[in-house]
Order: structure tokens, then C-alpha cells, then sequence
């Protein structure tokens, strides 16, 4: 046990609900401490997150005294002996303590168990090891505290044994870097997972997905995107990424946190794999991403590139025309690209200069309205069927051309002279 607490800088902690909760699991004999990443955060100064309860009760002797205190519950991974609480609609996990006796680098079989040190032992990173008691004592067991302070990424233990549990373990190794390690990786860990990515293979695509979204989504994933170059681990995961620049992830990052934009994923993995709409679909589908994933990205590979000193006018016309969402994506990469360049480069200045009027025009533009619809064509006597859809295409072709000037009443006399020639 530690001499370090997180009560004054552990606002959540200080909830009634949780604590009455807490109360509830440690009497007779029992104990319950709050486990992992809310502790860890709150250590290094982040935000807490979701706060995980780890307990001695078994699954069902928790369902029972959560009731008792007037707590809902809910069964949502009983098995691995897990019971979601509900207290003040605030959900917590609260989970037996465990010791894997079986695991297949997928999954782990489970028995529960008393011992809290067997509990932190089977965990991943020393830093997700730690645990707080309700009045904030920190209880250091396999190291945490240390790596805490210097945000070492640190296995528990053998770092292989860690890694063979659990494939995953590799995506999470660099999530954890990305997110809040320090200088460079853990040279133990490093190698673990550089000589068992083949591991990766095996894991099913969505929970690698998942993974990688959410190391994408670190305030600036470069350093760790470097390591899992050099490693190899990322062309295991993403081959599409292997011909492809990862120096792009840097100047995004920088770029989104100077202008407000928001961390996104999808934006940097399209930074670092090359604009073929056949090999995102197919990346798309072997990582089981979802369809508005794909589509996005599929949009921004099938845009085309976009001249800084386009003219908003023609930019509307070609939003139109394919789209707001792909031009959105290629002019944000683009001008995060010109920003870097910038400090070396006048051309790249003026370049970026561009980029930035175009992205705040297309930021602040809204698609207008075909004025016309079939209807309209239907009432002044030309039939439906395939002539009227190509009139009605020539027509708003004819208005996009005009700047999306031309209004109704000249559309429609068009719309006549069009009607002599079909009927």
C-alpha cells in the first residue's frame, strides 16, 4: 500500500451513490476498491472516465447487497464475473476478483478468487494496476505509481506471457503510448510485441477496429504510430498503410488542435493510406468497419483534389456535384499538409492560405435546393418515365452551371422548351 491518495483530486469519488455502494460491498468480511483507469487518470490528471469497482463478493453475492442498498443491476458479463450497478443513473462496473487459468491470446477462462495481488497480477499495464480505496488510499501492488509518474506503458509482469493472453494486448500496448506515455516505449514491451504481431491475425476484425479508432483518437497519435512502424506492427494491422507516409499524423494533429477541430480518427487514417476507393472498400470490409466509416472514406479517396486557389463558386459547384463530405476531408488534410510545410516553404504559406478560405467557406456552406421536382414536369405535360429524369438532370445541371442562380420561374421556362423536343 501507498502513502498517496486521490481523494482531493477525485471529485467522482466523493459521489453518495458510489460510496454508499462501496459500504455495501465491503462489510462482513468483504471488500470492494475502485480498480484501474478512473485511478490511473485521475493520478496523471485526466478525466476519470467510467469507474470500475473490483470486489471479493462473487457475481451473485453482489446482485444481492447492490438490491439491498436500492441499486438496479444488470448481468452484463456474469460469467466473467461482471454486474453492471446503476446508482444515481450512473452505471458501474463491479467486478469479482479473477485469476485467468486457461487463455488462448482471444480469451481467458476465469476463476474468482480473494486474492487482490492475483487480481492485479493478471491485468495488462502496470499503470492500469492500481487501485483506490473509498476514501481515496491508493493501493499499488505490481509497480503502477512509478510508471504513473514517468507515464511508462510497462507490462505486468513477462511481457510476452502478457501479450499470449491476448493479442489485442499489442493495439492496446501503443493505444495506452499514444495516449499517455512519454518518451519512448518500454523497450521489453517494444519487443513483445514486435516478435508476436503475427498473433494479431488471429483476433477477430472488430475488436482491432475498435483498437485502432481509439488509438486514432489520441490528441496526437504520432510518436506511436512511429513505433508501430518501425516495429512492423502496423502494416500487420493496416498493410494498406506499408508504401505510405505516417509523417502526415503530426501536422493534422497540430492543425485540428490550432483551429478547433476535433480529434478524428477516420480524417488520420485517411492521412496514412493512399486515396483508392477499391482498397478502403476492401480494407472496410476485412476490419468489418461500418457502413458510414466506409462511406466517408470512400467519399474522401473519390473526391478530387482541390486547387488552393480554387474559387469558392466553383468549390459550391463541386460540393454539389460530389458531395460536401469528401471535399470537407481532402481541403482539411490538405491544409493541414500546407500548415507544416509552412515554416520552411513561402509556396506552402500561400498555399495554406487558400486551403483555410476554402475550408471556412465549405465549413459555413449549406447545399441549396433544386428548385424543381418531378411534379413540376409531370404538370405542365411531360410524362414520367426515363426522358423526364433526363430532362430533370439537364435542368439542374443547367442551375448548378448558373451558380445555383437561376430560380424556378427560369427553370421552368426551360422546362418548356424541353417539352417540345421530348414530346
Amino acid at each position: 500500500m501507498s502513502a498517496i491518495s486521490i481523494a482531493e483530486r477525485a471529485d467522482w469519488l466523493a459521489r453518495p451513490d458510489l460510496q454508499k455502494l462501496l459500504a455495501a460491498l465491503s462489510t462482513d468480511g468483504e471488500e470492494a476498491r475502485i480498480a484501474g483507469g478512473a485511478v490511473r487518470n485521475t493520478l496523471l490528471g485526466e478525466p476519470a472516465g467510467d469507474v470500475d469497482i473490483a470486489t471479493t463478493c462473487l457475481p451473485e453475492e453482489t446482485v444481492e447487497r447492490a438490491r439491498k442498498a436500492g441499486f438496479k443491476t444488470v448481468p452484463t458479463g456474469v460469467e466473467h464475473g461482471t454486474v453492471t450497478v446503476i446508482a444515481d443513473g450512473v452505471p458501474y462496473e463491479v467486478t469479482t476478483l479473477r485469476a485467468d487459468i486457461e487463455t488462448d491470446g482471444r480469451r481467458a477462462r476465469v476463476r474468482f478468487g480473494r486474492d487482490w495481488q492475483a487480481d492485479a497480477d493478471r491485468r495488462d499495464f502496470t499503470v492500469n494496476g492500481l487501485y483506490a480505496q473509498a476514501d481515496g488510499a491508493v493501493i499499488d501492488l505490481v509497480g503502477g505509481l512509478a510508471d504513473v509518474e514517468s507515464r511508462t506503458i510497462r507490462f505486468i509482469g513477462d511481457a510476452e506471457a502478457r501479450v499470449r493472453e491476448d493479442y489485442l494486448r499489442i493495439l492496446r500496448f501503443f493505444r495506452f503510448f499514444a495516449w499517455y506515455g512519454s518518451g519512448r516505449p518500454d523497450a521489453e514491451g517494444l519487443k513483445a510485441c514486435a516478435r508476436l504481431k503475427q498473433g494479431l491475425d488471429d483476433l477477430s476484425a472488430e475488436r482491432m477496429w475498435s483498437e485502432l479508432k481509439k488509438l486514432l483518437s489520441a490528441p496526437d497519435p504520432s510518436r506511436a504510430l512511429l513505433w508501430m512502424r518501425q516495429s512492423g506492427v502496423l502494416t500487420q494491422v493496416l498493410p494498406e498503410s506499408e508504401k505510405w507516409g505516417i509523417d502526415a499524423i503530426h501536422g493534422l494533429a497540430e492543425a485540428e488542435r490550432d483551429l478547433g477541430w476535433p480529434a478524428d480518427p477516420l480524417m488520420r487514417l485517411a492521412a496514412i493510406i493512399p486515396p483508392d476507393a477499391v482498397r478502403i472498400a476492401a480494407m472496410a470490409q476485412r476490419l468489418k468497419m461500418s457502413n458510414a466509416d466506409r462511406d466517408r472514406l470512400v467519399a474522401w479517396a473519390s473526391t478530387p483534389a482541390v486547387e488552393p486557389a480554387t474559387s469558392e463558386t466553383e468549390l459550391a459547384k463541386l460540393a454539389y456535384r460530389a458531395g460536401q463530405s469528401g471535399f470537407s476531408d481532402k481541403l482539411r488534410l490538405a491544409l493541414a499538409g500546407a500548415r507544416a510545410r509552412a515554416a520552411a516553404d513561402d509556396q506552402a504559406m500561400v498555399e495554406a492560405g487558400g486551403y483555410y478560405r476554402l475550408n471556412r467557406f465549405l465549413e459555413n456552406w449549406e447545399a441549396p435546393q433544386f428548385p424543381l421536382t418531378g411534379a413540376d414536369l409531370i404538370a405542365i405535360g411531360i410524362p414520367p418515365g426515363p426522358k423526364m429524369g433526363n430532362a430533370l438532370r439537364d435542368l439542374e445541371e443547367m442551375w448548378v452551371d448558373s451558380a445555383f442562380a437561376m430560380d424556378r420561374s427560369a427553370l421552368m421556362e426551360h422546362a418548356e422548351r424541353m417539352k417540345l423536343q421530348i414530346l
